[in-house]
This record gives C-alpha cells, sequence and structure tokens, in this order.
C-alpha cells in the first residue's frame, strides 16, 4: 500500500488553471458533475501575473466577508460552466479574483472569451471555508471542490445510515486504504438547501474536522492543501467505499467487509493518525 504525494501547484497562474482543469476531467470521469454541476476554487497567496491570461477587470461584491483573504487571489469556476470543459478552455470558465482589504469586495479578472456571468453560486460555501481555514491554520494555498459522486449521493438517501458514525462504519470497511486516506473519515449532514446560509455554516463547520463533508441529498465538498487533484483522489478513496456498500446492499448484505478488528490492525500497522477504529 502506499501514499500518493502529490506536488502543490501554485506557481504560475497557467499551472493553476492546468490543476483545475484536470481535476475537472477527472470528477467528470466520475461522472459526478452532471452538466454544469459541481465546482473548484483555488485560494493561493502566491504573487501572480493575471493581466496576460485575464486582460479584463470589474469590481464585484463578495457573497461572505472573508478579512483574511486580504490581498489573495481566488480562482473559481464560473456559474453553469460544465467542469469537464476546463481543461480545454480554461479562461472561459474560470475566473480570477482578488480579494480586497477588509474582505467585502473584490476585482474579478477576466478574458475574452468568458462563458459565464458570475461565480458559481456556491461561491460563497468556498469563500467560507477558504476565510475559515486561513484564519484557523493559516494556509498559503488551498484547493475546494463541489461535486456529486453518484455512490456517495445515492448512500445519502438512506435514512439509517445518514449519520457520520454509521455512513463511516459502510464506506471505510470495504478497502484497507481507505481509513489510511481519509483517517478523519466523512462529515455527514443532513439535506439543506443548496447555496444557503445553512449549508455554509455547518460545512465550514464540517471540513474543520474532516477533509470531505457530504451534503445528504446533494454531494460534498472536499478540500486539500496540495491541489485540486489531491482533492479528488480523496473523493476517489470515498467513493470507491461507497461503491463496494452500494453494491453489497443491491447483493442483498452478503459481504463481510473488513471487521473493527481488522481496521484496527491496519490503523496500528500504519500508524494512522484516526480515533475511528
Amino acid at each position: 500500500m502506499t501514499t500518493i504525494m502529490t506536488m502543490t501547484t501554485h506557481t504560475t497562474v497557467e499551472q493553476i488553471l492546468a490543476s483545475m482543469g484536470a481535476a475537472g476531467s477527472r470528477i467528470d470521469h466520475l461522472g459526478a458533475c452532471e452538466a454544469g454541476a459541481g465546482n473548484i476554487s483555488v485560494c493561493t497567496t502566491a504573487e501572480l501575473e493575471l493581466g496576460g491570461l485575464f486582460p479584463h477587470t470589474e469590481a464585484i461584491d463578495l457573497p461572505w466577508v472573508v478579512p483574511h483573504l486580504a490581498g489573495r487571489t481566488v480562482f473559481v469556476t464560473g456559474s453553469g460552466c460544465r467542469l469537464r470543459d476546463v481543461a480545454a478552455a480554461p479562461t472561459a470558465n474560470v475566473a480570477a479574483i482578488t480579494i480586497d482589504e477588509g474582505g467585502r469586495t473584490g476585482m474579478l479578472h477576466f478574458a475574452d472569451d468568458r462563458a459565464y456571468a458570475r461565480p458559481t453560486s456556491e461561491f460563497n460555501s468556498h469563500l467560507a471555508v477558504h476565510e475559515d481555514q486561513v484564519a484557523r491554520r493559516g494556509v498559503d494555498y488551498q484547493a475546494v471542490i463541489h461535486a456529486q459522486p453518484p455512490y456517495l449521493v445515492s448512500l445519502s438517501h438512506m435514512k439509517e445510515i445518514r449519520t457520520t458514525a454509521a455512513f463511516n462504519r459502510r464506506i471505510l470497511r470495504w478497502e484497507p486504504e481507505t481509513i489510511v486516506q481519509l483517517p478523519a473519515g466523512i462529515g455527514v449532514l443532513d439535506f439543506m438547501v443548496p447555496g444557503s446560509q445553512e449549508l455554509m455554516e455547518n460545512n465550514v463547520a464540517g471540513l474543520r474536522e474532516h477533509q470531505i463533508v457530504l451534503w445528504s441529498k446533494h454531494g460534498i465538498m472536499v478540500r486539500s492543501d496540495d491541489s485540486p487533484l489531491a482533492a479528488i483522489d480523496k473523493v476517489e478513496y470515498a467513493e470507491a467505499g461507497a461503491m463496494y456498500e452500494y453494491r453489497n446492499i443491491a447483493a442483498g448484505g452478503v459481504g463481510e467487509g473488513l471487521s473493527d478488528e481488522e481496521l484496527h490492525r491496519v490503523v496500528v500497522a500504519f500508524d494512522v493518525p484516526t480515533t475511528l477504529f
């Protein structure tokens, strides 16, 4: 068993856009971003030359006050944009927003081929997570992704397992690698209206304890200090566990899965920082 290592890509605008495009393509391959669903953001302290790819600007009000992000740049996909299109046409589908002092406004940088009217409708949740993580941990770089992995979302419709404890027990029991890659498991939220302040606030709290939070009957949000692709790596492990659980349910629940004792042996062998097993 190996741990995936991913290099942070935030040196240039081109690298950031390429990493967002690669993640968007992978989310599409997972079937987790139908049409314009799903969104990606990257927040960085790097000093970047935006004018070459994003020659136009307009002042905007931000949907959430983010004073700790002042001076930073947030790259975010546009409302209605398809994540599968980001790799081929990054400037058409991504905005770059520099955050003003005080965190109430920003300057949106865009290109001639801009294909969106505004940032994603989930921009408030992205900004809130970036603000919270910077305020609490002082991170210089962070990627945040919202997607709708089909197996994870399918399981979230099952009331009897729609708690953090029950859900994690179900999806962590199928592969030894999963607990190694997701030592804190997944935080599970009840259904909340997409784009609402209720969802935003609960999502921020959940991502303090977990790298992935499940929005029941909707999708997930995942964060990474490394890169968008590193975030998707975590989603792949979680979605694989959900797939095995879904298939086991379809087969009549005959699968044994790893026992708590077996999972504890994995935790000890790989020195996993977890309290789950």
